[in-house]
């Protein structure tokens, strides 16, 4: 009876969680402007719409190269950070990792507004691209780090060891045997870096100069009725997107620890 009460539970909650997304390509494909039941008919103008607006198409671009430059210096930076907690202790060594950690349990506008403060009337800072790449940093590299630790505290150090017993020194055994190993978490990271910069809109919101990223941009397109429907057919690709991009990500996680020869305790999905 336990059972049954939390597989109810469970359904209800999943029910409730993607409902919501499940309407995106409801009324994506709907071919009326009104966000309201009943459906008028199928239609894909408003995909179509989508190739036509240029400010879209900027608005994308700004996106996609913050997300990439942002995916790739916090992916570099959780290696160094996995690297260095996964060895020997030093002195200082948790209070540092939890310090870089802060970011996963602290309000998302709390770090944007302190951010902003810090650009603007501490460093003197034009807000552009870059503020906002080096804010989706501080906020991806917790999970950079999370995923990574988990790549480096498989390896056996045994490994590396022999290398250099072999005449590798520290970096080439890094580079030739490490690094290959733990490879499957460094694309996951890139992945899920990719995703959160993607999604992001708090941070883009009080940092973004001149050129708004993608989240910004449909929050802007909400103030007008009749684009409502092009952001239910944006908001269905974006989540196409990111389902895939997650799949791929888990679909490393698992084969590193496969790789590994080590008992799976759970991902993303």
């Amino acid at each position: 009876m336990r059972g049954g009460w939390l597989r109810a539970y469970a359904l209800l909650y999943l029910v409730f969680l993607f409902a919501p997304i499940l309407l995106l390509p409801l009324f994506a494909f709907n071919d009326a402007s009104v966000i309201a039941f009943p459906l008028t008919g199928f239609t894909t103008h408003w995909f179509q719409e989508l190739w036509t607006t240029e400010a879209l198409h900027q608005a994308l671009r700004n996106s996609l190269v913050i997300a990439v430059l942002n995916s790739l210096i916090a992916t570099l930076l959780g290696v160094c950070a996995a690297r260095a907690t996964s060895g020997p202790a030093f002195p200082g060594k948790r209070g540092i990792l939890g310090f870089i950690m802060l970011p996963l349990v602290l309000p998302e506008i709390v770090i944007a507004v302190s951010l902003l403060v810090v650009v603007r009337q501490v460093l003197d800072l034009q807000l552009s691209n870059v503020t906002v790449i080096l804010a989706h940093v501080v906020i991806s590299l917790p999970f950079s780090i999370a995923i990574l630790n988990g790549a480096f505290a498989n390896l056996d150090p045994a490994f590396e060891e022999a290398a250099q017993d072999l005449g590798e020194t520290r970096w080439g055994a890094f580079r030739l045997v490490t690094l290959p190993l733990v490879f499957p978490g460094i694309i996951s990271s890139l992945l899920i870096c990719f995703i959160i910069s993607l999604d992001d809109f708090v941070l883009a919101q009080f940092l973004t100069g001149a050129n708004p990223t993608l989240p910004v941009y449909i929050y802007g397109l909400t103030r007008f009725v009749k684009s409502l429907p092009v952001i239910m057919a944006l908001g269905t690709l974006l989540v196409a997107l990111s389902i895939t991009l997650l799949v791929i990500a888990e679909y490393f996680r698992r084969r590193g620890v496969a790789r590994a020869g080590l008992k799976d305790s759970g991902g993303f999905l």
